[in-house]
């Protein structure tokens, strides 16, 4: 596949910042700045592209065009994160041999700011996730996951605020709940929390403590469900302050983000690019005289 051909089919959507949409009060500092976040989700070891001869995603995917595309997005956009809403692991043979080493090593070298934990990431115990920390190099995020009596302790953060430019972004994570999808004895003492209420909490301390221009939440709950199981939608419309949810688990492909509205009557996206790092999500925030408002549209690069 040409380089052209494929920047086309792997950009999953864009959202921008343009009149009558997504109204940010907060960010009276960013006036005339441009904002650009990029992610991933449920990558699941997939290192290499898929097969011309694959019937359903020939020559799509692979590390190295992710990677080419990131620096070309990258060198467009200074003022740029990328993200990783879970499932790293499991799916190829590259995690049955190195455990996650090549996973965390390749994503540290395209520079990836943060992931969440997804429940595969658990596969191979804690023990396994523990191990291969020191090959990452950007940070795990989880607000709902108490690891305080495991070997984690300390090495996941609830949240994180990064600046560009000016601009403040507060960024939290969630997990599913890892009971029956994960045998005890592989994630131990790790205590599941109610994931609305950590998000409620956070999501305020982050808007009003912390001063965030743009809310971010890195979700690996799972985009909707028929049953009352909390999901993403569920998240966005029973909470305030978040304003953008990357989610994860169910490998739901969106063509552009979905646009919820929350308990405060505004508008939050939620997004997410399937599986097996086939697309890569990116979404434009323009903030000017102090309002930010957005259209959902899908681009290809």
């Amino acid at each position: 596949m040409k380089r052209r051909q494929f920047i086309q089919t792997t950009l999953a959507s864009s959202a921008f910042i343009t009149a009558g949409g997504l109204s940010l009060t907060s960010c009276t500092k960013g006036s005339g700045k441009h904002l650009t976040i990029l992610h991933t989700n449920d990558v699941h070891s997939h290192i290499d592209p898929f097969p011309a001869t694959h019937a359903k995603n020939p020559n799509m995917g692979g590390v190295a065009r992710r990677a080419a595309l990131i620096e070309d997005i990258r060198s467009e956009n200074p003022n740029t994160l990328l993200f990783d809403a879970g499932d790293i692991f499991q799916g190829t043979p590259y995690f049955n041999f190195y455990g996650g080493e090549l996973e965390f090593k390749l994503m540290s070298m395209m520079n990836y700011d943060a992931a969440t934990l997804g429940n595969h990431d658990f596969d191979n115990g804690i023990e396994g996730l523990y191990g291969q920390l020191p090959n990452a190099g950007f940070e795990f995020i989880n607000a709902n996951y108490d690891v305080s009596n495991t070997i984690l302790d300390g090495h996941i953060k609830p949240y994180k605020v990064y600046l560009k430019d000016g601009i403040r972004i507060g960024v939290f994570g969630l997990g599913i709940e890892l009971k029956d999808l994960v045998s005890k004895n592989l994630y131990k003492e790790t205590v599941y929390q109610d994931p609305l209420e950590i998000a409620t909490d956070i999501s305020r301390v982050l808007k009003e403590e912390e001063k965030c221009d743009l809310v971010v939440c890195l979700s690996h709950l799972g985009y909707s469900y028929e049953s009352e199981k909390i999901s993403d939608l569920k998240l966005a419309k029973n909470t305030k302050h978040i304003d953008l949810i990357i989610g994860g688990h169910t490998h739901t492909f969106l063509d552009k983000p979905t646009v919820v509205m929350n308990k405060a009557d505004k508008q939050v996206l939620v997004n997410q690019v399937g599986c097996y790092g086939i697309f890569l999500g990116r979404i434009d925030f323009y903030f000017e005289n102090g309002i930010n408002e957005s259209k959902a549209v899908s681009i290809s690069v």
